[in-house]
């Protein structure tokens, strides 16, 4: 396996388009649900695990879900069910959606995600913490720096939809940092507590409240703490004791999902800006083959679009 070893790489480049691909959850919707797919996933991990559901299981339940919504988006095990497949088949489907993705994830956590989309039943739900709702109503900072002038870049991203990302991301990358993917999962999951409360003013805003970062950070992460009943809160608070540094595997896997996700934010838009109708018309085949494509063609040349 490789490793962040001196001389050996920091990061599996190998599965660099796969998180680029799921970054995009956090802007996928659909008729009838509010917010994205990635928010309504952050309320889901958050729900099975206050209804007491293993932490390990709610883990690969979670990144099994979002990997084959890279691809399928909405059409997830709700939709097929009410739709008339059989279990079978919604687990044929499901598993079909994540292996699309999923061909350079290590193998054996690729298995367990298999086996979680053939699931016979769904995980119990739970009370929904107030600190759920206030992070998928807190928008990200965006792009800030001391001394300058923020870059904000429309529609933001709120906390619920970044701590998911980072949450799957960071259960993704750990066999590659041999990293427990449970742990870094939950320190995804938990890493911005303190912003339910606290309006994200980026590194600037942070930067200028000196001494009384730390006390305010620690305050309004224990508010968010206390929503939690034990033993799930031990659970919380052990795996929040990676994010200080990178001095251990899950620390390390952690860090990697957070800056890998803050920086894809930004690159979506920088991607949507540079977008070309060669790119759109050759490479995507947005008229696509079919029967009258012939015809799509012959009305947009003599449009002259484009």
């Amino acid at each position: 396996m490789a490793t962040s070893d001196v001389g050996g790489a920091f990061a599996p480049l190998a599965l660099r388009d796969l998180l680029v691909e799921l970054n995009d959850l956090k802007r996928v919707h659909s008729s009838g649900r509010l917010g994205s797919i990635a928010e309504r996933l952050f309320f889901q991990g958050w729900s099975a695990l206050t209804a007491g559901a293993d932490a390990a299981t709610v883990a690969l339940d979670i990144t099994a879900k979002a990997l084959a919504a890279a691809r399928l988006c909405d059409l997830d095990d709700a939709f097929l069910s009410s739709a008339g497949l059989s279990r079978g088949e919604v687990g044929d489907v499901l598993v079909a959606g994540l292996d699309a993705v999923a061909a350079n994830v290590d193998p054996g956590l690729l298995e367990g995600l298999r086996l979680r989309l053939r699931r016979r039943e769904a995980m119990r739900a739970g009370p929904i913490p107030g600190f759920v709702e206030a992070l998928a109503d807190q928008p990200r900072a965006g792009v800030t720096c001391p001394g300058k002038a923020r870059i904000l870049l429309e529609p933001p991203e709120n906390h619920a939809e970044h701590c998911l990302v980072v949450a799957v991301y960071g259960v993704v990358l750990s066999p590659f940092y041999g990293a427990d993917p449970t742990t870094v999962f939950l320190a995804g999951m938990s890493h911005h507590f303190h912003n339910a409360m606290m309006p994200d003013a980026g590194f600037t805003g942070e930067m200028l409240l000196g001494p009384h970062l730390a006390t305010i950070m620690a305050r309004t992460t224990d508010l968010a703490l206390k929503e939690i009943a034990a033993p799930l809160r031990a659970q919380i608070e052990a795996a929040r004791t990676v994010l200080p540094d990178d001095s251990t595997p899950e620390g390390r896997a952690f860090h990697a999902a957070d800056a890998i996700d803050r920086v894809l934010q930004i690159a979506q838009h920088l991607r949507s800006a540079s977008l070309t109708m060669d790119t759109v018309l050759t490479e995507m085949e947005l008229v696509h083959a079919g029967p009258v494509k012939d015809f799509h063609d012959r009305v947009l040349r003599d449009m002259r679009i484009p």
